[in-house]
């Protein structure tokens, strides 16, 4: 479906999109969408809009292995909505076999900065190297990592396309097949719903407006936040459940 919907989209090369839009301090926007009313977004969007094309594709498989304290201090930062919080992860690009240690956490004014370094490990621990990038981040950030003890927790898998906007210098990504797992072997999928986000350096974007005009409204969605929630119902979890009623499927 989507292969087909961004056809129309001139191509554009991964050094060219770090070159426009690294966006690595950004105001990041979800969207959950019906799968079958994203085709009607993709036609509308503006004509100079560019897709990441890698060799021949233009989807990719994402996998995030995402990392939290026993006592879940991440999940539950976001899960209250404290003004502090923050991710870590071990990103793998699947079609390059690129991977990445990343540390996301909240700047000013509702921003999310993200600093990553390349990852070697088996994504079992974050390793020498990773934990030490987590703690200088955190430590800059204020969060006073010293005490914490990190393990992963969850991974997800999903595909993802990547846009680019031109006229505001953003990026698009649409994410389909989405899947999340704890190291138990529980499982739960989003089969009729795609994550549509949007990453700016300022307060909306083309694709934004576009997507209001289109009656959709950004919503309260974290891949790892919400994946938690929903394979482990014990957590507090009220500001999801909307998304979890909605959405999920076991």
């Amino acid at each position: 479906m989507i292969a087909t919907a961004i056809r129309r989209f001139r191509p554009i090369s991964l050094d060219e999109l770090v070159g426009e839009a690294e966006l690595l301090t950004r105001l990041d926007r979800k969207y959950l969408l019906p799968a079958t009313e994203l085709p009607m977004l993709l036609d509308r969007m503006p004509h100079d809009v560019r897709v990441l094309r890698i060799g021949a594709e233009q989807s990719f498989g994402y996998r995030s292995i995402y990392f939290d304290t026993p006592a879940l201090d991440s999940y539950l930062a976001a899960a209250h909505g404290r003004r502090r919080r923050f991710k870590i992860r071990i990103r793998s690009y699947l079609d390059t076999g690129a991977h990445f240690v990343e540390v996301k956490t909240r700047a000013a004014r509702g921003m999310t900065a993200k600093e990553r370094i390349p990852y070697a490990g088996d994504g079992r621990t974050l390793g020498p190297e990773g934990r030490a990038h987590a703690d200088s981040v955190l430590t800059e950030a204020g969060l006073a990592p010293a005490g914490y003890e990190f393990r992963p927790v969850m991974a997800t898998f999903y595909r993802r396309t990547t846009l680019f906007v031109p006229s505001t210098g953003s990026r698009v990504t649409v994410d389909t097949d989405l899947t999340w797992q704890l190291p138990d072997g529980r499982v739960a999928r989003m089969p009729d719903s795609v994550i549509v986000e949007t990453k700016s350096a300022r307060a909306a974007s083309d694709v934004d407006r576009l997507l209001w005009s289109l009656h959709h409204r950004p919503c309260s969605i974290s891949k790892y936040a919400t994946g938690l929630a929903a394979l482990r119902p014990e957590l507090p979890a009220n500001k999801w459940h909307p998304v979890l009623r909605r959405h999920f499927s076991f």
